[in-house]
């Protein structure tokens, strides 16, 4: 069950990063394409917490919800980049 509940919450917070790193990159995309951009940008600014370590800092409670906020929008805004550089 908290499964189910954790993917939403990031599908909701991806979409969200999407939609405030399209502002900000100016993509000329869809709200949709940048809300599946912003999901997919979430799961790569994880991923590259993981592998430089940050997540191993453990911030806790709202400053945790902050830096993933904040990571999902930088990497929603290299997915951005990429897709309006290579497609």
């Amino acid at each position: 069950m908290w499964f189910i509940i954790n993917l939403l919450i990031t599908l909701v917070v991806g979409g969200v990063c999407g939609c405030i790193a399209g502002n900000l990159m100016n993509s000329q995309g869809s709200l949709v394409r940048n809300v599946i951009l912003g999901v997919i940008g979430g799961f790569v600014g994880g991923i590259v917490l993981g592998i430089l370590g940050i997540i191993g800092i453990h911030f806790t409670g709202l400053m945790s919800w902050i830096m993933n906020f904040v990571f999902g929008v930088l990497g929603s805004c290299a997915i951005i980049w990429a897709a309006k550089k290579y497609f």
